[in-house]
């Protein structure tokens, strides 16, 4: 495997960020599946959603792997409140990894520098969600230490 390297997503690289989310958004399966319920307006809420994280970065961040000089990974990480943890919390959101890149240590590497990031900026614990039948997600998570919490996630639509 090539090197592999981490960063936050920045205005020069909002393409790189733009182009493996709208891959995640319109081919994976689990997405599709969940986007039925809780809605999905196309590449232009896409857009309009990186330039919030751009202008708004107190909100959250889109984190990039890339091998060498190519984006290959992506997750999406929003800042919440946690009353029960007493901090901050990030909420992992669209994870993706390039199906050439996937099975190679990619999203592990992207997750691990992901959780040492958010360490460095104080955060206590970050949440997620896996589809219940996308097993290779699951089993990704729980290597890297993520618990089941015997819920499931619900959505209303504004």
């Amino acid at each position: 495997m090539k090197t592999l390297s981490s960063r936050k997503m920045t205005r020069p690289v909002v393409d790189d960020a733009f182009g493996l989310l709208n891959q995640f958004l319109r081919a994976d399966e689990s997405y599709l599946h969940s986007s039925l319920v809780y809605g999905d307006r196309g590449e232009q809420a896409l857009t309009q959603a990186l330039e919030i994280f751009l202008e708004r970065p107190h909100l959250g961040f889109v984190w990039l792997t890339y091998e060498e000089h190519h984006p290959v990974a992506v997750c999406v990480v929003c800042y919440a409140i946690s009353t029960s943890i007493g901090g901050l919390v990030a909420k992992l959101d669209d994870v993706y990894v390039a199906q050439a890149s996937q099975r190679r240590g990619v999203g592990t590497y992207m997750l691990q520098s992901l959780a040492a990031e958010l360490r460095r900026l104080g955060v206590l614990r970050i949440d997620t969600s896996v589809h219940l039948t996308n097993d290779t997600a699951e089993t990704l998570y729980r290597k890297l230490g993520f618990k089941k919490l015997g819920e499931e996630r619900l959505a209303l639509v504004l």
